[in-house]
Parts: structure tokens; sequence; C-alpha cells
């Protein structure tokens, strides 16, 4: 533990951040999951729902800097051709 008290704000700064980013990347992938779990089941109403959530986790954590923009563009890019094989399949 540090003894000098800009060290130890520091300290609690970077656990407070570290345990936000910890939440954001966990909810992000829960979206995405989502999204291929109603992928997977063919149902493109739904589908579309999670897509529009999982895009806007997407772009939040880009924003804030939790992944690179070019990273969630990727995904985000990747996400929307599966719908949209899904949605021309039925």
């Amino acid at each position: 533990m540090p003894n000098i008290k800009s060290a130890i704000k520091r300290v609690k700064v970077s656990e407070k951040r570290r345990l936000r980013n910890a939440s954001a990347k966990s909810a992000l992938r829960t979206a995405v999951k989502a999204f291929e779990t109603t992928v997977a089941s063919n149902n493109v109403d739904s589908a579309k729902e999670a897509l529009i959530n999982a895009t806007k986790k997407l772009d939040k954590a880009a924003s804030k800097g939790l992944i690179h923009k070019n990273a969630a563009s990727r995904k985000k890019s990747r996400l929307a051709k599966k719908l949209n094989a899904l949605s021309a399949q039925g």
C-alpha cells in the first residue's frame, strides 16, 4: 500500500475504474451472447432487438475507450451479417 497521498488516491480511483470497466465489458459480452442465442433459435424479431442492444453496448464501450472503435465496428458488422443471413434464410 502506498504512503503518498496522491498514490493512495490513484489506487482507489484505478480500482473504481477497473470495476466499472469490468462491469461494462461483462454487459457487452452478455448482450452479444444474447444476440447469438436469438440467431441460433431462428427468431428474426428478437434478433433485431438484440442486435440494437448489442450495437448500443458496442458503441458505448468504444466511446468510453473500453474497446477500440474499429473493433466495435468490426463486431457490429459481423453481427449484422449474421442477422442478414438469418433474414434471407427465413
